[in-house]
């Protein structure tokens, strides 16, 4: 498959590969060739037939870009390839091509080709996403003690670890992994129906066939067909989508950590990474940026999925072939997601003394809460808060910090300084002390998804 330009920079090489139309048409092929073994091994056909429709089963005996065009005209591309296939087989012997796709029809040709295709993308996108988590993790416990902000509404809020951030970040692509593993286990389904999906040629042989078809390809067999009872095969669909969306999440949070005026983390520069053909100080946030792209693409198609799942009758009328157009776009955009978000993490910047001077630029003021909260046992809770406003006030009038601001108005007042400790008025202004609950939920956090990934 080639894919027009700017998409093709925003997956990778092995994602479109999986994708690529001889690799798909192979798994069409690889149905049929399976078919005909699972209808020797049941005596409905002979060996040697069986052998010889297996042998010509080879997606370089055929002309693919003529098959797109044929199926154009026929409305499935398994039409024209199994037309194809049988005269092929007919060359060599005319008995053997009348058992060609026999029992069958194009849908369980194309679904089963696309469970193969699809088996082969979920290793691609795991071979990244394993890592990648397994990475996130080594840097939240790297990182469990380095201060850095928490921001609300865009906005300075308190202080957090970099380890819970990267806990944080983690979990989503964590049970996202887990959920893609069960769910292919549900979905990953041979298809086999026969026209209606009653297997009626095959007579009772039928489900034999269907299990021993679903064991060669080392698929699950099916409790039945499934050509208009897509839910499963959605759920999967869906599921890729919600990961590249956690992907996305980290790839914005890198962003905006890496911007020149924040610069608390950065992406690996060298050979060429993020530079500008304009400005040679420049260094963009590139994965992130295909990150971005990947999870605003992705929504779209995922609500195209869910569109397609009301299908008439026994087989749809273009809800399934919009449902084919899609599926590839959601794991091409995964992978050039999950793929470039391996790479910045393998070599992230981390500067954890921008990250503690991005704190303390804010003159203190992220440490109010935890200051009215102390305040409130000497004077309550309404007392203390109207008091730590005119605290606030004061220091952003005088440009001073609200440690120095606080400490002064305690030592001078009689009623404050009689009940409360200096010492921990001032060590509330730590921000590694600060953030003391957040190592410990990090901590937790940890051994829980470090269990997770072992399972």
């Amino acid at each position: 498959m080639s894919l027009p330009l700017f998409e093709s920079f925003l997956t990778t090489t092995e994602m479109s590969q999986v994708f690529d139309d001889a690799n798909v048409v192979q798994a069409m092929l690889d149905f049929e060739a399976a078919l005909a073994q699972a209808q020797a091994q049941e005596g409905l056909i002979s060996n040697e037939t069986a052998a010889l429709i297996s042998n010509h089963c080879k997606a370089e005996k055929f002309d693919i870009p003529a098959l797109v065009i044929a199926a154009r005209r026929a409305g499935s591309m398994a039409i024209p390839l199994v037309k194809e296939l049988t005269q092929s087989v007919a060359g060599e012997n005319k008995e053997a091509a009348t058992k060609v796709h026999w029992g069958s029809t194009s849908q369980d040709v194309i679904d089963t080709g696309s469970v193969l295709v699809t088996r082969q993308a979920l290793k691609v996108i795991d071979s990244d996403l394993a890592p990648l988590c397994a990475r996130l993790l080594d840097l939240a416990e790297e990182h469990l003690r380095t201060p850095v902000l928490a921001r609300t509404l865009m906005q300075p809020a308190q202080t957090t670890t970099l380890g819970f951030k990267m806990v944080n970040w983690a979990a989503p692509l964590i049970r996202s992994r887990q959920a893609l593993i069960d769910l292919a286990e549900m979905s990953l389904q041979v298809q086999l129906g026969g026209a209606i999906g009653t297997l009626a040629v095959m007579g009772e042989k039928g489900p034999v066939v269907a299990r021993r078809v679903a064991h060669i390809l080392e698929l699950s067999p099916a409790q039945g067909n499934w050509h208009t009872q897509r839910d499963n095969w959605i759920r999967l669909g869906l599921e890729v989508a919600i990961l590249t969306g956690s992907l996305g999440k980290i790839g914005k949070d890198l962003s905006l950590m890496s911007q020149g005026e924040v610069a608390e983390l950065a992406e690996p520069t060298g050979q060429g990474r993020g530079g500008s053909s304009a400005m040679p100080h420049k260094r963009n946030p590139v994965s992130a940026m295909i990150a971005l792209a990947a999870s605003a693409r992705t929504p779209q198609k995922a609500a195209t999925l869910l569109a397609t799942l009301p299908q008439e009758h026994e087989r749809s009328l273009g809800n399934w072939q919009a449902e084919l157009a899609e599926w590839p776009g959601l794991f091409l955009s995964a992978h050039g997601s999950v793929s470039a978000l391996r790479e910045a993490f393998s070599g992230l910047v981390i500067d954890a003394d921008r990250m503690r001077r991005n704190i303390d630029n804010l003159q203190g003021l992220i440490f109010a809460e935890a200051v009215s909260v102390y305040l409130a046992q000497a004077i309550g809770r309404p007392a203390a808060h109207q008091l730590m406003e005119e605290l606030t006030g004061q220091a952003l009038a005088q440009q001073c910090h609200l440690a120095d601001v606080v400490t002064e108005t305690v030592q001078n007042d009689p009623d404050l300084s009689g009940k409360l400790d200096i010492d921990v008025v001032k060590s509330l202004f730590d921000p590694v002390k600060a953030s003391v609950s957040a190592q410990q939920l990090t901590t937790t956090r940890l051994d829980e998804l470090r269990q997770q990934m072992r399972a």
